[in-house]
Parts: structure tokens; sequence; C-alpha cells
């Protein structure tokens, strides 16, 4: 079994012993420096599995570590050990590439967690990071860029925001994230911000004790219990009310939970991700996100381009989307025609990829003989159905596994009324049935059912549906 060694840098001797003394009894093998040079000359002449740097030094600060380990050792997780309630120096040594940090006075407890995801890390293997992000599909400059930043802020712990217009992949990416870094083998726990009615997310997102409501028979937890030693990915974080805000900022800086009707904190480790296709610095200017919570989820942002600013991807994603249609059916995948396949590279997709998929499911089933014309894409019907309400942080049109919702036949369809009224009273059930099964919460029906909420709307108005 292979030796850990570790790397302890600060100038309280106090601190070096009790760090050398804890993670000696985790079997690692401690070295300590007290000083920027020291630690300089140590890095040189060792492989460290992890590093603890103090933020002050008496010749320099831990930020010069940090950023030295970043460019020189970035396999190595280093974190920094700050004062008790500096949370801006902490923010600091995580954008600057800290793998995590951790205050005084020492938690032992919380160390030796962190010490252990730390280890995690650092025996990960780099060719099954290569495997995991080659899940993003695209051979463009953009998208190796965003591969590389994913393989990078994956082995830090810090919160990252993920920011880009509906269909992008923004949970792809969360899940890339999670699947790359130390907690791959605990929880990764996706919930839409937006689908859970404000006056449940207490509950959903802390627990609850029994009897502490109506209705609350049994103890439950909540979805950061759920997510402990993992990931949470708060997906339309810009959905959540202004008191929920207030509670999240509080757990992200105590790490710790209170259920209703718990006398007791419950600690938690969870690493947050979070997205949103709305421009969140905007909604901060305008009050209704807050700008302290904001600053804390945002420490790394990840910008996941719109398809129509990575074109030369599109060949590349169709074929695969083509496959995997196939795949489900059995069959070989359909062929698109050199016009097709120029159709959809000058197409404009509002909705992105989730779009792109949408499109050729539905030509799938409208071609003949497997091969797929331009008349067979209806991109005509798709641009015509966004129109004038896409914008760069618009709601997708619906996803693939919707595509009874993605296509309205023209008003001169001539379609018999006894189809037409089959065709309504179909719609109107799925509609009623998604309302009910959400508490008629219109947002989570509408994504449940692979709608807008505009689309929705006009649906319940056109049904005559209150």
């Amino acid at each position: 079994m292979n030796k850990h060694y570790a790397l302890i840098i600060d100038d309280e001797r106090d601190i070096r012993e009790l760090l050398t003394l804890t993670l000696g009894r985790m079997g690692l093998i401690v070295e300590t420096a007290a000083t920027v040079a020291e630690a300089r000359q140590r890095l040189a002449e060792r492989r460290y599995a992890l590093c603890f740097t103090d933020m002050r030094l008496p010749d320099g600060s831990g930020q010069e570590i940090i950023a030295l380990v970043a460019q020189q050792y970035p396999e190595m997780p280093i974190a920094m050990i700050t004062a008790y309630g500096n949370v801006d120096a902490a923010v600091e040594a995580l954008k600057a590439g800290a793998f995590d940090f951790v205050s005084k006075p020492v938690d032992i407890s919380v160390l030796r967690r962190l010490v252990q995801t730390a280890l995690r890390l650092s025996d990960e293997k780099r060719s099954e990071q290569a495997t995991s992000v080659g899940k993003l599909i695209g051979d463009s400059a953009t998208m190796n860029e965003l591969r590389a930043t994913i393989a990078k802020v994956a082995r830090s712990q810090a919160p990252v925001y993920i920011a880009g217009e509906s269909g992008v992949g923004k949970e792809l990416v969360a899940r890339l994230v999670h699947e790359l870094g130390p907690r791959s083998s605990a929880p990764f726990v996706p919930v839409n911000c937006g689908a859970i009615p404000s006056e449940l997310m207490e509950s959903e997102f802390f627990g609850h004790r029994k009897g502490s409501f109506t209705g609350a028979q049994a103890d439950k937890d909540g979805l950061f219990q759920a997510a402990n030693g993992g990931t949470l990915f708060l997906d339309e974080v810009a959905e959540l009310p202004m008191h929920m805000q207030v509670k999240l900022l509080r757990v992200l800086q105590e790490k710790a939970v209170r259920p209703i009707g718990a006398h007791a904190e419950v600690n938690v480790d969870v690493r947050i991700l979070s997205a949103t296709h709305k421009n969140l610095a905007r909604l901060v200017e305008l009050g209704s996100f807050r700008q302290d919570l904001f600053y804390r989820i945002n420490v790394i942002e990840l910008k996941v381009a719109p398809l129509r600013d990575r074109r030369e991807d599109i060949p590349q994603i169709a074929a695969r989307v083509l496959e995997r249609l196939a795949g489900d059916g059995g069959g070989t995948p359909a062929q698109l025609t050199p016009a097709a396949l120029q159709a959809l590279v000058n197409y404009e997709f509002p909705g992105n990829v989730r779009e792109l998929e949408n499109v050729l499911e539905r030509a799938v089933a409208l071609c003949e003989h497997n091969t797929i014309t331009p008349a067979d894409l209806r991109l005509s019907a798709s641009a015509e159905r966004t129109a004038g309400t896409a914008t760069p942080v618009a709601a997708a049109p619906a996803p693939a596994t919707a595509s009874a919702f993605a296509f309205e036949p023209p008003e001169d369809a001539g379609f018999p009324s006894d189809l037409a009224a089959a065709v309504a009273e179909t719609e109107r059930a799925a509609i009623m049935k998604a309302l009910e099964a959400t508490r008629w919460n219109r947002t989570a029906a509408a994504r449940n059912l692979g709608l807008t909420l505009r689309q929705l709307r006009y649906r319940l108005e056109k049904l005559g549906i209150e």
C-alpha cells in the first residue's frame, strides 16, 4: 500500500502539532514548513497527497502557495487554514484553486472528513476523468475549453455556478463536475428549485421531525441530508423565494441544517452546484436575488455556450442523438441528407441541444425510408413556435421526452372535427394529470409536460381550464 505524504505550512507551532498528530493517526506521513521559502523547498523535493497552508506567513501569504500549487502541482489538493469567520479569505483561496478551507480553531471531525475527501481526490485516475468528460459532445474550441475547465474545478470543493440558456446541458455539466471529483462515489442529488411549492421548500431541503406540523407523521430527511458526503445540484436557483435564500446562505456558512421541529442542528458535508437560465447578476441588481448568496454560490462560474455559437458541433451531436433514438427503437440510425444536415447547421436553435433532440425525434417519426430530409425537420414550425419569445435566457421548447406536445398542426391542416375534439380531450387529460401531480404548480406542470410556461398558459386558455 502506497504511503501518503502531507505537508503542513503554518508558522504557529501548536497548529502544526495538532495537524501532524491528527493526520498521523490517519496513517499519513506529515512534513511541516513555517515559511513560504521552506514550503517551496519541500514542494520541490517531494510529491504530496495533500497540503494545508495558513493564510498569513512570516515571509508571504498562503495565496502564494496556492498559486504555486495550481500552476506546478495541479494534481495535489491544497486547503487553506483561515481565521474563524474570515469568509472573504476563504472565498479568495477557493477562487485561486484551493481544494477547501478549514477555520481556526480547527474542528477535528471536520478536518478528518476533509482529509478523507482530499485523499480520494489525490488517488483518482486521470484516464477516468478523460472518459467522463468525453460525455460532452463536440470538438469545437468552446467545448474543449469547457472540458478543461470542468476537469480543473472538479478537484476543488468550491461552489460552482453554471450559467447558460435553457437546453444547453447545464445538469450534464454539473454531473460531470461531480463524477470527476472526490465525491463521485457519494450521492449526486439534483433538485429543480422551481418545481417545489414555496410552503414545502423548508421541509424538502432541511427535513422535519415527526409531529412538527400537520401531516408530519414521521421523521424525514431533507435534500441536504440525502446529499451528505456528495453533491447537491440546485437547478433554476433563481426561483428560490427570498426566505429560502436567507436559509440557504446560513447553511452554506455553517455547514449545518436544522430540520423543522428539531432542537439541534445536523452537520452536513455537501458541495453545492447551482444553475439557472436567467441572468442572476441582473436579478441581484433588481433586488430579487440576494447579493451575498450570489457571491457564495458563484465562487467559480462555468459558462455553457449556446448551440448557435458552436455550430460545428451540430453534425456530431445529431449523429449521437440518431444513434440513441435507433437504440431505443431497436433499429438502424436514420440518415440525414446533406441538405437536412445543412439546414440544422444554419438553424438558430433557441432551445439549444434539447430542441435539436426534439427536432430529430420528430423527424425520425415523420421520415420515409429512414432518411431525413429538410421537410421532415419542420424547422419553420419550430421557428414560428419560438419567434418573438426566445431571448438569451428564454425557456427551451419541449424536450425529446415530451414529443406529444412538441408540434401543433397548422390551422388549415384539414383535420376532421371529431379528431380535433379527441386530440383536445387527450391533451386536457394530460394537462389535468400534470397539474394535480404538482398541486397546481403551473411552472412544475409545464416542465413535466415538456412545455414552456407560456405554452402551458396558452393551452389552459384554449381548453378553458381555470
